[in-house]
């Protein structure tokens, strides 16, 4: 099992993240101030996806993660919410 401590520098990882208790739209995706589309935010709450894992911070214990469903993308994720570390 890989871990953020265990990951070697200069390889590629997938993830799996969640938000928590964000703001989401009407298709469960990130909304407001988090979003590239002009939808309102119909509700908080988790949002989980998958992704490329772009950054890590060992002092801080937070990756930056590229979201696979969101053309590019990035959000800041603690390590208590990433999961099913990969290495490519």
């Amino acid at each position: 099992m890989i871990t953020p401590e265990t990951m070697q520098i200069g390889k590629e990882y997938t993830c799996t993240f969640t938000l928590k208790n964000i703001p989401l739209d009407q298709f469960d995706r990130p909304g407001g101030m988090m979003s590239l589309a002009d939808l309102p935010i119909e509700k908080y709450g988790d949002y989980t996806s998958t992704g490329n894992i772009t950054t890590r911070d060992l002092h801080t214990k937070l990756f930056e993660v590229e979201d696979s469903k969101a053309n590019g993308k990035t959000y800041v994720v603690e390590f208590e919410n990433v999961e099913n570390i990969n290495g490519l």
